[in-house]
């Protein structure tokens, strides 16, 4: 009797579970990297929000409060080869936005590429300089090229990272002409777009487009403002800047929508049984740059319009294409546009880091050590750089160099740490300085680099964009929601770089080839 009621049971239970099947591959992947989206800022201004947006996420997504990227000082382009690679800038290269190339002693964007022309635009771009695949690659090997992949943004850095190397098409706003724009590394520049462009184009609107409150001005109460009086922005009025402007409202989110909306009309992505992509960027910055201070009625309404732009993509998103049919993920890129520093009435330690003075001094140490020469090639962003060949030439050791180089900065008012390449290639572990090391990329970071003590300013010889340095990492949130995506909250933080491995499992492809973390539990 008990061994027939036992093997009953085992075969109710081993049937059940092998008729249990796999959650079914979406038919698309959607990606919203939302610059700068804060998790603070996402709690704190909810009382602004519909019932469509952001609370229709927190009720039916997995909603982890806080996704950390794994390396130092994330800006927009690295976060986002982070979000779609699965690795750090140490492994895929886009160290920053820009950084020094060595060879010209200029600046060097992390998409321009002089081999390709653009259309709708005068940028040469391409993601030549992403050293590694990403999720939007690995579909198309995994589909041999049939799994269609788009990208949209208001930035290049983002469409172009995004869209990965095997993408179909990344589309981005001309911030000149206003067109939507893109370059000819990718396959096609579809007829669709051109017929949008002559027709539909933020270009032709602009003249009627006003940025408002959304709400009542005494709605805005979360973060203290010096005006009683709405904020109004004509953009219009800007003769040489008015797309520039517009790129850093939160308006720029509705002309993706309104592309977004295109696009799933007219390329039939999303509509059979191989997995599409669909990269999509969104901004949540303060308004032209300026810091919280100079705009906190600006900001909470930046959040509120997001919400309604969030609203509008999950309908159209439901219409289109079924949510049950999509998985929707939703990440930050995990900094924020500096505020200046705090004034000296609330006498908080702090003062100004000039990287010019520091590499002029350093060379001067050096040419006092070991003789004449430009010891000190150039520098950039909290970075110096060597002369290499100088060193070669006068036969000097470079480990020795970098250490007494190290020595004499740290010395400098401002400084807390200086880390010479030697000690983050071949230095010993710690948790602080891992982050150092995924964000260093050997051949094109610097030789030194200089943290700053928090409350310091580091001041940019070549431009007006000082920062006031913050060790805080900001509080950055990801949601995914879709079909067998369970509902729910965890606080636990998380590592951003297991964003592309999830959404490769998803998939059932290969997760990035840069990429070793493991992929979330949902």
């Amino acid at each position: 009797m008990k061994k027939g009621l036992i093997t009953s049971i085992l075969v109710l239970t081993f049937g059940g579970l092998q008729a249990q099947p796999l959650p079914s591959t979406p038919k698309l992947v959607v990606t919203l990297a939302i610059d700068q989206l804060r998790t603070d800022y996402l709690e704190a201004f909810s009382a602004l929000y519909g019932e469509k947006g952001f609370k229709r996420l927190m009720r039916e997504g997995k909603v982890y409060m806080q996704a950390e990227m794994p390396f130092d000082k994330p800006d927009r382009a690295s976060a986002t080869a982070t979000l779609f690679s699965g690795c750090s800038p140490s492994t895929h290269g886009i160290i920053a936005t820009k950084w020094m190339d060595v060879s010209t002693l200029t600046p060097r964007n992390c998409v321009e590429d002089p081999n390709f022309m653009g259309n709708y635009t005068n940028q040469n771009s391409s993601p030549a300089q992403l050293l590694t695949s990403t999720i939007a690659d690995e579909l198309k090997v995994a589909t041999r090229n049939a799994g269609k992949v788009y990208a949209i943004a208001p930035f290049r850095d983002a469409a172009v990272l995004s869209a990965g190397h095997a993408g179909d098409g990344a589309f981005w706003i001309n911030k000149t002409n206003g067109k939507w724009c893109g370059s000819t590394y990718y396959p096609e520049f579809p007829e669709w777009l051109n017929q949008y462009n002559d027709s539909s184009s933020v270009d032709f609107r602009i003249k009627d487009i006003t940025w408002m409150p959304l709400h009542q001005v005494s709605s805005y109460k979360y973060l203290s403002d010096w005006r009683t009086e709405p904020f109004k922005y004509i953009f219009e009025s800007e003769r040489e800047n008015k797309f520039y402007r517009l790129a850093a409202s939160p308006l720029i989110n509705d002309e993706v929508n309104l592309l977004t909306e295109r696009l799933l009309e007219k390329s039939g992505i999303g509509r059979d049984d191989i997995p599409d992509l669909l990269a999509l960027t969104y901004y949540a910055g303060n308004y032209n740059h300026r810091s919280t201070r100079e705009c906190a009625m600006e900001m909470q309404d930046i959040y509120a319009r997001l919400d309604r732009s969030i609203a509008t993509l999950l309908d159209m998103l439901d219409r289109k294409i079924g949510l049950n049919n999509l998985i929707l993920c939703i990440a930050s890129t995990g900094y924020a546009d500096s505020d200046p520093a705090d004034t000296g009435i609330y006498r908080i330690p702090g003062g100004e880091f000039h990287l010019n003075r520091c590499a002029t001094l350093l060379n001067m140490y050096l040419m006092a050590t070991y003789g004449a020469g430009q010891y000190v090639e150039t520098y950039y962003d909290q970075q110096i750089y060597l002369n290499h060949k100088l060193l070669e030439d006068k036969q000097l050791d470079l480990t020795e160099i970098l250490e007494k180089s190290a020595a004499f900065l740290v010395q400098f008012s401002g400084v807390d740490q200086v880390y010479s390449s030697h000690r983050l290639l071949l230095g010993s572990w710690s948790p602080q300085i891992d982050r150092i090391r995924n964000s260093y990329h050997r051949k094109r970071s610097g030789d030194l680099l200089i943290k700053v003590l928090p409350g310091w300013t580091i001041v940019q010889e070549n431009g007006n964009d000082n920062r006031a340095v913050r060790a805080a990492e900001i509080p950055a949130p990801l949601i995914l929601m879709g079909g067998g995506i369970k509902a729910g909250k965890v606080r636990t933080p998380v590592s951003a770089d297991r964003i592309a491995p999830t959404l490769s499992s998803v998939m059932r492809i290969r997760a990035p080839n840069g990429c070793t973390a493991t992929p979330l539990e949902f």
